[in-house]
């Protein structure tokens, strides 16, 4: 913690900067050019002084041509810039997006690296604003900020020197207000900055809570809850709303005074210019050449008025996002091990999702799963079942003991060489914003379109899929709001089936599946893991009951082993789920009255 508040403090335009990989030469140029616009909008105002002074000077015979010069160079300097202000616009947007897909690719290989708890201890609300809502922010501050921010700060410089070669007074006088808004700015920072935390709280609660209701409308309808869940919604809605009044309303008066003070440039330049031209210190030409400049600070005072706010709301957002990208990873070799077999082995296995000791959740688990065995894992609900199953895949780091592949520490390998050994099919599968072909292929990236569809025809998907407008064609959003839970997790089998990796585990990866197709997909899993180091979590089970061996686990801990013959005659637990398991079949096939149909999966 204190590394990170170290790093905070360690400059965040550092940490900015750091974020400009391969852009920092086009936001070089981009300041450049915008510099040089700057200059070169001052030099009209120098090209009308001449021309007035030569007017002035030559009242009886005009220079007309003289005249006519001055204003084409006006002119001129204008167009340059004009075009420059243009082309360091135009590179400083590309630049910024080219920094914001970094630091989005940066945050998405983060979470992939982070151990999932961590990453779920955010909610959804959180994560959506800093990937949206903050990386989007930082647009307008780096592609407007940075480049024009630099030529705002250097004009006022520019005209109070050259207010100072005609005099001295004029250029204090110039300057006379900008004190006093310096005092209401810092006040405004002050006032406003000690609301940004709860600001970005109640932000991410909203959104949270936005997304939770609309995931959530299916069972909002079905239980008849929309009025309470309406509630909840509006509520978070008005909270955030009448926090961003109150927090704009108490630095309202501070901010209103800063705008109106710092571009008031002439309250001093035109009355003392004025009185030094009665009382011939300076020249008519003087004075309109002291209030051009003297305006011309405005535009760049507003700016940097408006740069200022910017700049607190993007070390905010920066200090929020370095947050995350600073997320510990789980930390992995960069060479592969080498793997000559396939069993996997926990050995006095301790789990806690939070690192404390009281929040423990698996005690001690020793438990082997022999290369090309079938294990399956039982137990009541939150005996930790798909906790052991996650540690296999790494989703995070046990807490204390080990557990190794082929006698290699899963730490010991990378994690993409840990994903290709293991595969890994849930009950909630999840369908990405693609076709239908491209969902399965994502098993096997190499794979053929045949290849692809083989997958699909032993998962017993095709039938299904070819009922879809475009088939395998059709993006699964679309599909996703036709295809049932047990289509969807066909879908992710026919994965599995596709990566064809040497360990396999099946978190009831039937559970969906109906009666008239659960035998073939059976059949096609058991033909597809024969070989292979299998583990599966189990509730119904009558699909273990070949397995070399049960686990029964029981409040974290390992309560027997053994096959199911074994088990009967010698764990009670398991008797008793067994019996629970045969009793609801049986009700489910001769339970119900002549003429109904079971509704149960016999």
């Amino acid at each position: 913690m204190e590394n990170k508040k170290a790093a905070k403090k360690d400059s965040w335009l550092k940490v900015l900067l750091s974020y400009t990989e391969g852009s920092g030469r086009r936001l070089g140029t981009s300041v450049v050019l915008s510099v040089i616009s700057i200059v070169s909008g001052l030099m009209p105002y120098y090209c009308i002084y001449c021309g007035i002074d030569l007017y002035i000077r030559n009242l009886n015979q005009v220079p007309m041509q003289e005249i006519l010069r001055w204003c084409l160079y006006a002119l001129l300097f204008y167009v340059i810039k004009i075009l420059c202000f243009s082309a360091s616009t135009w590179i400083s947007h590309i630049a910024a997006y080219h920094i914001l897909e970094g630091l989005r690719l940066r945050l998405t290989d983060r979470f992939l690296k982070a151990p999932l708890g961590d990453v779920e201890n955010h909610s959804i609300g959180e994560i959506k604003s800093i990937m949206v809502e903050k990386i989007e922010n930082m647009e307008p501050p780096i592609a407007h900020m940075i480049p024009e921010g630099s030529g705002h700060i250097l004009l006022p410089v520019i005209s109070v020197l050259a207010l100072l070669t005609l005099d001295w007074r004029i250029a204090l006088v110039s300057l006379v207000t900008v004190p006093l808004s310096l005092v209401f700015m810092t006040l405004t920072m002050v006032i406003s900055g000690k609301s940004f935390t709860q600001y970005d709280q109640s932000n991410a609660h909203m959104n949270s809570t936005i997304v939770e209701y609309i995931e959530g409308i299916e069972v909002i309808k079905a239980f008849g809850r929309a009025g309470t869940s309406y509630e909840k919604y509006a509520k978070a809605i008005l909270d955030y709303k009448k926090f961003v009044v109150k927090w704009l309303s108490s630095n309202w008066i501070t901010m209103k005074m800063t705008f109106a003070l710092f571009p008031s440039t002439l309250l001093g330049t035109l009355p003392v210019g004025l009185y030094l031209t009665m009382h011939g210190e300076m020249t008519i030409s003087q004075l309109v050449l002291a209030v051009m400049l003297s305006m011309s600070m405005v535009t760049s005072f507003a700016k940097i008025e408006v740069f200022s706010e910017n700049l607190r709301e993007m070390q905010y957002n920066i200090e929020s996002i370095q947050d995350f990208l600073t997320m510990r990873e789980l930390p992995q070799p960069s060479t592969r091990a080498n793997i000559v077999s396939h069993d996997v082995k926990l050995e006095n296995v301790h789990f806690s999702y939070t690192g404390e000791e009281k929040d423990e959740v698996l005690h001690g688990i020793d438990l082997t799963l022999p290369a090309g065995s079938f294990t399956a894992l039982v137990g009541p609900s939150g005996s930790g079942k798909s906790t052991v199953a996650r540690l296999i895949s790494r989703f995070w780091d046990v807490t204390e003991g080990s557990i190794t592949i082929g006698g290699v520490n899963i730490k010991d390998m990378p994690l993409e060489q840990l994903s290709e050994m293991v595969s890994f099919v849930t009950q909630d599968n999840f369908l990405f914003r693609c076709s239908i072909l491209e969902n399965i292929r994502l098993g096997n990236p190499a794979a053929s379109d045949e290849q692809v569809r083989e997958a699909a025809r032993k998962a017993c998907c095709e039938e299904f899929i070819e009922k879809l407008p475009q088939g395998y064609d059709t993006p699964a959003g679309e599909a996703g709001k036709r295809l049932s839970g047990g289509e969807k997790q066909r879908i992710a089998i026919a994965r599995m089936m596709l990566k064809n990796a040497p360990i396999v585990i099946l978190d009831e990866a039937t559970a969906f599946t109906d009666p008239e197709n659960e035998n073939k997909l059976q059949r096609s899993i058991e033909e597809l893991t024969k070989g292979k180091t299998l583990l599966v979590i189990a509730h119904r089970l009558s699909t273990i009951t070949a397995a070399d061996q049960i686990v029964v686990l029981k409040d974290g801990c390992i309560e027997a082993k053994g096959t199911q013959k074994e088990l009967l005659g010698s764990c009670p637990l398991y008797e008793r789920m067994w019996q629970a398991h045969v009793g609801a079949r049986h009700w489910a096939v001769g339970g119900r009255k002549e003429g109904e149909e079971s509704c149960l999966v016999p």
